[in-house]
């Protein structure tokens, strides 16, 4: 299998996480995708992922998943065993629910908000921008970082009593956050304490560097 990514970005994040939980890590080639020369808004990548987006997983009989929720319910079930997207109706519908929150909340957010009210990916990349748009959602990430932490408080992940998929979501959007300059409020303990912990997590703390000995061999 392949991965087209970019090796620092947030979504990219989110399926080197999952790879690195599900100990996927031999079963995949990294081909990296310059996001800042526009190579994802390229014909020749079009044609693999119509939406433009980072990142895409090709399958060996040449099929292409895009989207990382997609992605990731595909490596979870690649070996029978799901860990990060629930066992259980109930497990995948409460996932499902808090990995689209935090999607919506603060991951989503902040993107508009790099694209919209920063220079983005620079002015070939960027062909519209409405600040105002930007900064509006920089606002809701805010508030769905104190919606996070009051979730938090109660339970020790995102999801409930394991880490899943919408605790891998949710660093996504974090990651994304420190990158931009917009930090986790102060006020916020259970989620910068919770993030601490992830952080100390290999999968994420390793997730940039997993794919260095492919681009060596490339």
């Amino acid at each position: 299998m392949k991965i087209y990514d970019w090796p620092t970005g947030p979504y990219p994040a989110r399926v080197r996480i999952a790879l690195a939980e599900k100990n996927l890590r031999s079963q995949v080639q990294f081909v990296l995708v310059d996001l800042y020369k526009g190579e994802h808004k390229k014909p020749e990548f079009l044609a693999k992922n119509y939406s433009g987006t980072l990142p895409v997983l090709e399958l060996d009989d040449g099929t292409f998943i895009g989207e990382c929720t997609a992605i990731t319910e595909y490596l979870d079930a690649f070996d029978g065993a799901s860990t990060l997207t629930g066992r259980t109706p109930r497990e995948k519908g409460v996932i499902h629910m808090m990995s689209k929150r935090a999607e919506l909340e603060v991951l989503d957010a902040i993107s508009v908000y790099f694209h919209h009210a920063t220079p983005g990916l620079g002015p070939h990349v960027e062909i519209y921008q409405n600040p105002e748009w930007g900064f509006r959602q920089r606002d809701k990430a805010l508030r769905g970082m104190h919606y996070f932490d009051g979730i938090l408080k109660e339970q020790p992940f995102v999801a409930g009593e394991a880490f899943t998929m919408a605790d891998i979501t949710l660093i996504g959007g974090l990651i994304f956050a420190g990158l931009v300059n917009v930090p986790v409020p102060v006020e916020c303990e259970a989620l910068l304490a919770w993030y601490a912990r992830m952080q100390e997590r290999p999968s994420v703390k390793n997730r940039i560097t997993m794919s260095e000995t492919t681009e060596a061999s490339a």
